[in-house]
């Protein structure tokens, strides 16, 4: 058998050498083309999402001039008619821009949870436009005429109405049996649509404080409680994708919690309106927001903080959710401290902590990886990503040292420049992906 072995290696080692000389199939080149309006109306997350960021950049650079103006003692955008900056502020800060961040979401996970054909893009286009010509015409007519700002309160209040309505009808068709997120979104944004009109009707009659009460309802109401149904729905699916040891943990207690907190804080606000509170409202108070940020902030772990931190985009939604249980344990100091001296030394703090911290960290997370997923790239925050969420953080940190009794006007200006210097330049960034196609050439 010595002459039959020298030619069974040739036959054996052939197909192993033609198979590891074949050339590799060549990675198509990324799509490229010209920014255009009418991309915006291929997908529903394109179209809201630049509406949204349009009204967030603009109001941000508003109140970044209202800050500087005073801590340089020029007080002209101060000077709005019949609305106070504090109150246009808020109400477009909570109502503008989160909205229409929603529509882009819901209205492209929305379908999938609910198993029902999506919506396209133009159909979502006149309430989505009503909405952001309403926070232009509101924070342009704030200073010629009340009745022109207020026009702009209305139109941005009949287009949430019509995107809630829209919602609802996928809720309405859907025959999915888990439809518990999807519900709490909806009954949050019936809430908020409330809230906008009573803005609205308080402001024209003069009630201030009460406007400010709705604005703060709203904030917990609607924009907290949507926030945290996705993050319950969302933040354990998404870990277990990307750390496979992590499982998908999200009890429904734990919903529920977070719910309460959000109806506790919406209901805080109207026992603090109606009479300066006492002492055991306050004590009461107090523990329930510490007792709720112990649990929130543990339930940050169990879903994967510490393995998350390796992985950037991850690391960005979890580093959101944990302001929320530091929002809920700076409020029980914040109500503490007050009982103790008498004093609101810590000002508006917490609220900063929930908004600029959780739901701005939160936002810039979702937006990021739904912009990158859905453009046709990979699920991953850059270097420049990576940079403006940290400088976001120093926003935050910034903003509640201001907030504390007795600091200098100008590290409010300063919180005002971070915010608005990040969130500006990641606006144009994915504001710039919205009008070209995706590079992968798929539809969407």
């Amino acid at each position: 058998m010595p002459d039959s072995a020298p030619p069974s290696k040739p036959l054996r080692l052939a197909p192993v050498i033609q198979a590891t000389s074949a050339p590799r199939t060549p990675k198509p080149p990324p799509v490229t083309g010209p920014w255009r309006w009418r991309m915006l109306l291929a997908a529903a997350h394109r179209l809201g999402f630049f509406l949204a960021m349009l009204v967030l950049a603009m109001a941000s650079g508003w109140w970044l001039a209202v800050q500087a103006g005073r801590a340089l003692g020029w007080m002209a955008l101060d000077g709005a008619v019949g609305v106070p900056p504090l109150l246009m502020h808020g109400t477009v800060m909570v109502f503008g821009f989160m909205p229409l961040f929603f529509s882009g979401f819901l209205f492209t996970a929305g379908p999938r949870w609910l198993n029902v054909p999506p919506l396209n893009a133009p159909r979502l286009l006149p309430p989505l436009a009503l909405q952001a010509a309403g926070w232009l015409v509101w924070l342009a007519g704030a200073y010629v005429s009340l009745a022109l700002a207020l026009a702009g309160l209305a139109l941005a209040c009949a287009g949430l109405a019509w995107m809630l309505a829209l919602f609802w009808r996928l809720i309405a068709a859907s025959r999915q049996p888990d439809r518990v997120h999807a519900m709490a979104v909806g009954l949050g944004g019936i809430v908020g649509a409330l809230c906008l009109a009573g803005v609205g009707v308080t402001l024209w009659s003069g009630q201030y404080a009460l406007a400010l009460a709705l604005v703060r309802t709203g904030l917990w109401g609607f924009i907290a409680v949507t926030f945290m149904a996705v993050a319950h729905r969302m933040i354990p699916f998404f870990t277990s994708g990307v750390l496979p040891m992590i499982q998908v943990w999200r009890p429904f207690w734990v919903l529920w919690l977070m719910l309460g907190v959000a109806v506790f804080e919406a209901l805080a606000v109207w026992v603090d309106q109606a009479a300066p509170p006492g002492n055991a409202w306050t004590l009461a108070a107090a523990a329930v927001e510490a007792l709720a940020g112990g649990v929130l902030l543990w339930l940050a772990v169990v879903w994967g903080l510490v393995q998350s931190l390796k992985i950037r985009l991850l690391a960005m939604l979890h580093v959101g959710f944990v302001w929320l249980a530091l929002a809920l344990l700076y409020g029980a100091a914040s109500r503490t401290l007050a009982l103790l001296t008498g004093q609101a030394l810590l000002g508006l703090g917490a609220m900063h902590a929930l908004s600029m911290g959780f739901l701005g960290s939160i936002m810039v997370a979702m937006v990021t990886r739904v912009s990158c997923g859905h453009s046709g790239r990979s699920l991953v925050a850059d270097d420049l990503v990576w940079a403006l969420f940290w400088l976001l953080q120093a926003a935050v940190v910034v903003r509640l040292l201001a907030a504390v009794q007795g600091m200098p006007l100008w590290l409010t200006a300063a919180a005002a420049l971070l915010w608005t210097t990040a969130i500006v330049v990641w606006a144009v960034r994915y504001a710039n992906w919205y009008g070209r196609p995706r590079i992968d050439g798929n539809p969407g």
